[in-house]
């Protein structure tokens, strides 16, 4: 049968070699740092590009989550870590056989790695039998490599890989050494004189702490002498070394181009999955999102994974937070005070959807999220000089340009907008950025310090960052929906020009 591979479901479907330019909105959602995270031990198999790539479609989205669902079957598990790491092992013998300098050796490290392909592949396959598989993926692969390993090409491969390590492991030879000349022979039962002496001289045998005895490594690359007495021996044994020959001419690609990919493509969940293994260890959920067209959307207990990773490496606290949007709802303002957690929130909410659409699981009990075909991002920047214009006009070009390509499908992230000009200017333009993504009908999360925004009409959700009751200064970090209140309006208008009651004073008394 033909294998597509585990990624794309769709035979015609391109394999992605090439990483996309990067995204805007990656960095501004720290996704660049959570897929570094992820991928910073596999490096060899380039796995980036198939993070850096968001799908739209459900059907795929489905397919990789039910691999997903299989791999958390422990078992399964290391029995695909198992093998991946026997194919690094392959991968290492071909290295040897490509950069070492003697062809005998070349020729015996290439029969090798094709030894320990096949030992693995049929190993692989073996304990792949007695899993209970329910993902296509899996099914389909297992399926393919029940056909390879009984297919005349890799039977007739195995064989021959035998036939000619037993072959060699029958190469028996002597060495006599006299003076500077070593001479190469066929071993016929001559006398060992090393045995003979080691007898001899064993009764004047000392307790020593110390092993003057050099082990030869057979991974060590062959020096001229060793080369010399293979090539002679070689002369004694015309037929195994012409087979060696033959088999390193005839099997330079002896690997499978499918097997291959399979071993690339798993990596994408295997990394993931022991990316948030860690999370879980501390008791955080992770769920497999409801992936729908529809916007009716929801999170439960869901968190900023890259603000997690370093707050779990501190051993902190780790806050979670919920979210809905529902019937007419579509935008989602943020108000409270500051690093109270809205810009996380904000984070959160497209790092959900970027990580859905990949279909991994994403941190919460239970999600629904919207299949988008973009995001776009608006988070407060330092004015760039070089290009002459100012902050505001700056704000203005970003979001023309974003409106250019925007669609109803489009998710939109905004942070803290027009906080150069005034109050008054502010809320004119910010309400009428807003305006334009509800004509659009898109997905919204609005961080702002603008109250009037969170009931600026039916498609509006307020959502408050939460401050303690008895301690205004201490933030909780919960962001829950309701009525955006004055008074964090107040406060956040203060702490932004250094005009709270503690600013004040200290710059009296300075």
């Amino acid at each position: 049968m033909q294998f597509s591979g585990l990624l794309f479901y769709d035979v015609e479907t391109k394999e992605i070699v090439d990483p996309p330019q990067i995204q805007h909105y990656i960095r501004d959602l720290n996704i660049d740092q959570i897929i570094d995270s992820i991928t910073i031990n596999k490096n060899e198999y380039n796995l980036k590009p198939f993070f850096y790539t968001t799908i739209t479609d459900q059907n795929l989205i489905n397919y990789r989550q039910e691999i997903m669902r299989d791999l958390e079957n422990k078992d399964l598990l290391k029995c695909v870590q198992s093998f991946c790491e026997g194919m690094i092992i392959v991968r290492k013998d071909l290295q040897k056989s490509t950069n070492y300098y003697y062809l005998n050796q070349k020729q015996r490290w290439l029969l090798d790695a094709a030894g320990k392909y096949c030992y693995y592949v049929k190993e692989f396959y073996e304990r792949l039998k007695s899993i209970d598989l329910k993902s296509r993926g899996l099914l389909d692969f297992r399926q393919f490599l029940e056909g390879y390993l009984s297919s005349q090409k890799f039977i007739v491969m195995n064989k021959e890989i035998i036939d000619i390590q037993d072959a060699l492991a029958r190469v028996k030879y002597a060495l006599l050494i006299k003076e500077n000349t070593i001479s190469v022979r066929r071993y016929e039962q001559q006398e060992n004189f090393q045995i003979e002496i080691e007898s001899t001289f064993a009764k004047f045998k000392q307790n020593s702490n110390k092993n003057y005895l050099y082990e030869f490594k057979y991974e060590n690359e062959m020096n001229h002498i060793e080369a010399a007495i293979v090539k002679n021996v070689e002369q004694l044994f015309p037929d195994v070394f012409a087979s060696l020959r033959t088999f390193y001419e005839n099997y330079q690609n002896f690997q499978d181009a499918t097997i291959q990919k399979f071993d690339r493509e798993v990596q994408f969940y295997v990394s993931y999955l022991e990316y948030i293994q860690k999370f879980k260890n501390s008791g955080y959920h992770f769920c497999y999102p409801d992936m729908t067209q529809e916007k009716d959307i929801m999170a439960k207990g869901c968190f900023d994974l890259a603000l997690a990773n370093n707050l779990l490496g501190e051993n902190k606290k780790i806050i979670t937070n919920d979210f809905f949007l529902k019937n007419k709802e579509r935008i989602i303002v943020v108000t409270g005070p500051n690093q109270g957690g809205k810009t996380t929130f904000a984070r959160t909410f497209g790092q959900l959807h970027y990580f859905g659409s990949l279909g991994c699981l994403v941190p919460g009990y239970k999600a629904r999220l919207f299949i988008f075909d973009n995001i776009f991002t608006h988070f407060e920047k330092q004015e760039n000089i070089k290009n002459l214009r100012g902050k505001l006009q700056d704000d203005l070009i970003r979001f023309a340009e974003i409106f250019k390509n925007a669609t109803s499908n489009s998710i939109f992230l905004i942070n803290e907008i027009f906080s150069s000009t005034t109050l008054s200017d502010a809320v004119f333009l910010a309400k009428k950025i807003m305006e334009k993504i509800s004509r659009l009908d898109a997905l919204c999360v609005c961080v702002t310090f603008i109250d009037e925004l969170s009931t600026l009409s039916e498609k509006t959700v307020s959502m408050v960052s939460n401050i303690e009751k008895d301690n205004p200064n201490h933030r909780t970090f919960k962001i829950t929906r309701k009525p955006a209140d004055g008074l964090s309006y107040a406060l956040s208008i203060a702490e932004k020009y250094n005009l709270t009651s503690s600013q004040i004073k200290d710059r009296i008394t300075s």
